[in-house]
């Protein structure tokens, strides 16, 4: 399990360790949860019609294919969940580190399949589906080595899964994405009637604080996953905040918010890399450090220098994209420790 090293000292540590955005709230999203907090009394839209709504208009979609909740974890495991009875549930071994206690909390079996280096081996996936599988995850971007997916060998697994086992396609990272040869989860959602999707508001949109996220689900499968899901979730503020970031002002600065992101991502492996390290190929909002033995210890000092970042005992180190401030203070931290001989 990663474990973010954590603060010491009096100053306020730099949180790079959890995959937030660098950047506050837009101010046209606070103030539509400021106005929303005046109806705190009030029980929250049950249905989420209206953030359904704008996500089946966004997506061209019918309604009856999208759940909401708790960001793209909590529906996740409401999917996992639902999905039973068949006990397995097959997913990439180097990957998001809330896999195996969703699929235990679902009463499920993990079934790790080792990694390909940095990505995912999708043939020795397909490889491990058999009569007794649930479901199969898979994370595009990569959390935490941060590498995408290419389109022909997703398809190319997916052609080999049988049609009745679903595919869960996790696109947390999704909006930070600039490589072309990686699919789109809605093109795989149209063309295999198999794949769901997962999106969350808690990355680029800023929301994390909130919880909200959706799925896009073959509409067999949303009426089961619904009901495993909370009763009025997510609350009013989540949905109200939610509808207003699909609005096109705030999709400008979405992608403009995204594009600097990306920027900043490749100034920092380019700087990283410069520095000696070995960084994986990252299309999410953080980098993915190899380090082996010496992620702890690396951790160790980050946290001593006021940077906290997630290690991987015995695997790497993931650190967070964060404000060019923090970056030169993440560089500088390396520079140092890496003429200490860490």
């Amino acid at each position: 399990m990663m474990t973010p090293a954590t603060a010491v000292g009096t100053q306020p540590p730099a949180d790079l360790s959890m995959n937030e955005t660098p950047y506050p709230p837009l101010p046209g999203i606070r103030r539509v949860v400021e106005d929303a907090a005046a109806t705190l009394q009030r029980y929250p839209d049950r249905t989420s019609s209206a953030l359904v709504a704008a996500l089946s208009a966004r997506l061209g979609v019918g309604p009856e294919a999208i759940l909401v909740g708790p960001g793209s974890a909590g529906l996740c495991q409401h999917l996992v969940q639902s999905l039973g009875p068949r006990p397995d549930v097959v997913h990439p071994a180097l990957s998001f580190e809330g896999y195996p206690l969703i699929i235990g909390n679902a009463g499920a079996r993990p079934v790790p399949v080792p990694m390909d280096g940095y990505d995912h081996d999708l043939p020795a996936m397909a490889d491990a589906v058999t009569e007794r599988t649930r479901c199969v995850l898979l994370c595009n971007p990569n959390n935490p080595t941060g590498t995408a997916l290419r389109r022909d060998d997703v398809e190319a697994f997916l052609d080999r899964v049988p049609a009745d086992v679903p595919v869960i396609v996790d696109e947390a990272y999704r909006e930070f994405v600039t490589d072309p040869r990686s699919p789109d989860g809605m093109d795989l959602y149209r063309a295999y009637d198999n794949v769901c999707v997962l999106r969350t508001f808690s990355k680029a949109y800023g929301l994390a604080a909130l919880r909200v996220g959706y799925a896009v689900v073959p509409p067999r499968l949303t009426r089961a996953a619904a009901l495993t899901g909370a009763v009025f979730f997510p609350g009013a503020l989540a949905q109200a905040a939610a509808v207003a970031s699909l609005t096109p002002e705030v999709g400008g600065e979405l992608t403009r918010r995204c594009t600097e992101l990306v920027a900043a991502r490749a100034g920092l492996v380019g700087a990283l890399r410069g520095l000696g390290l070995t960084v994986a190929p990252s299309e999410a909002n953080f980098v993915w450090l190899p380090l082996g033995e010496r992620a702890v210890p690396f951790a160790e000092r980050a946290r001593e220098a006021g940077i906290l970042v997630m290690a991987l005992p015995g695997a790497g180190v993931r650190i967070t994209v964060g404000t060019p401030e923090v970056n030169e203070r993440l560089c500088a931290f390396v520079r140092a420790a890496l003429a200490d001989g860490l």
